[in-house]
């Protein structure tokens, strides 16, 4: 669903909608629209209640071409595992974000996984590593304080966790958040390895999945939102 022009609001949470090992991409689905619209929706509920954002409370997914792409300060992409970005939408994205515009990665496990990401990345931002976040940056703190990196399960370890102990699918034992600045230190693009934000927002009203991974997922989620509207 595509933000409407009326009413406006101050933020719309954007997916971005990208080509993958399937095809181009498009609205008809995808790598991009793993757990959507459900997780947009919960997640953008908390970020209504939680926060003064004045956010749409509807999901908007918008093509890496559109020109509509710059109306929105942060995209979101996961299972970047999958991605395979055209020229034109390499092309597209590298402008967003030295426009200022924030790309916000989550749901990718594994060697395989970040493999591709890091290709992927070459062919928007050649010659740029992507480097660890530490905890004292901004992002962590800009509203709640994120004191660890916890590693958020996908619903169907996050509802065994109890029992089982295990969190992590693949190789991805270790979750990471990292990212890519730019010429101005500014942080451009974050990347959540090996963990699932996303899984927590969508399954947060389930009574089996621990309240404490979707606690996690929302504050990390709304910091992001708040450091990419004022960065």
């Amino acid at each position: 669903m595509l933000a409407s022009s009326s009413p406006s609001y101050e933020f719309y949470f954007t997916r971005g909608i990208y080509s993958d090992d399937f095809g181009i991409g498009d609205e008809s689905g995808g790598s991009w629209s793993i757990d959507y619209p459900k997780a947009d929706r919960h997640f953008l509920f908390a970020l209504n209640r939680l926060s003064i954002v004045d956010s749409s409370p509807d999901e908007n997914a918008v093509k890496l071409t559109d020109p509509k792409l710059r109306e929105y300060p942060l995209i979101y992409a996961l299972e970047v595992g999958a991605m395979q970005l055209e020229e034109p939408e390499a092309e597209a994205l590298r402008e967003y974000l030295l426009s200022g515009g924030f790309l916000f990665i989550d749901d990718f496990w594994g060697t395989w996984a970040l493999e591709n990401l890091l290709d992927q990345m070459q062919l928007v931002f050649p010659g740029r590593k992507i480097e660890d976040i530490p905890l004292t940056h901004q992002i962590f703190s800009v509203v709640y304080d994120i004191e660890e990196i916890q590693q958020v399960p996908n619903f169907r370890n996050g509802i065994a966790f109890e029992n089982s102990g295990i969190t992590h699918e693949d190789d991805g034992v270790q979750a990471y958040v990292q990212g890519i600045y730019d010429d101005n230190d500014r942080l451009m693009v974050l990347i959540n390895w090996n963990t699932d934000l996303g899984d927590a927002w969508e399954w947060a009203d389930h009574p089996q999945y621990p309240a404490y991974f979707s606690t996690y997922a929302v504050k990390l989620g709304i910091n992001i939102v708040v450091y990419a509207m004022t960065h």
